[in-house]
């Protein structure tokens, strides 16, 4: 069976069970292309002088949101953080916290 090409920028007719098994959506609607840290109501802020670079944070966040550089964490990529709060509840030093959105907005200015 042919599949006619996937625009996942337009409204598609097709049925979930007319889609391939394994169908993969094409680059375009991938998660790096979709930003989704706009849904977060709280975010996690770095102390980079407690951090020990455990990677426990790295490996538990469930959206690749802890940005690294030869293996030491570099910082926290807000554009797809939806702050879960799970690397927060991972790090063992006290390295990272939570803080509302306006609260980032009031001290940071973000």
């Amino acid at each position: 069976m042919a599949y006619p090409e996937f625009d996942v920028t337009k409204e598609t007719t097709w049925k979930p069970s007319e889609l391939p098994v394994g169908f993969v959506i094409p680059d375009g609607g991938n998660s790096v292309k979709y930003l989704t840290g706009g849904w977060r109501s709280q975010r996690p802020i770095w102390d980079k002088d407690a951090c020990k670079n455990c990677m426990l944070c790295w490996v538990y966040c469930p959206d690749a949101s802890i940005v690294t550089v030869d293996k030491e964490m570099t910082g926290i990529d807000y554009d797809h953080c939806k702050g879960c709060g799970v690397c927060v509840n991972e790090c063992k030093f006290g390295a990272l916290k939570m803080i509302t959105e306006s609260e980032a907005k009031e001290v940071y200015g973000e």
